[in-house]
């Protein structure tokens, strides 16, 4: 069952809504390891998904940090923060 990668607000705008990739097909093993092989898929995907940018993540709806294991079926999705007042 493939990764299912979910992408809000400004970066949805940029690489679509969401993407499918298997883990079997990437080096990654972290959330961290995903985005950092995302950044390689190309141009877009590098400027949408720009460290700098201070980018969060979530693995099947729960906020994670870069160090979360993966496996073969999960959700990942990538956001900016978010401010409000």
């Amino acid at each position: 069952m493939p990764l299912t990668i979910r992408y809000f607000a400004a970066i949805r705008e940029r690489l679509g809504a969401q993407e499918t990739v298997s883990l079997a097909d990437t080096p990654a093993r972290t959330v961290g390891d995903l985005h950092a092989w995302l950044l390689t898929r190309s141009p877009q995907h590098a400027e949408a998904l720009d460290p700098d940018r201070g980018l969060r993540t979530a693995c099947n709806q729960a906020l994670c940090d870069a160090d979360q294991a993966l496996a073969e079926g999960d959700e990942i999705a990538f956001f900016p923060p978010v401010t409000g007042g």
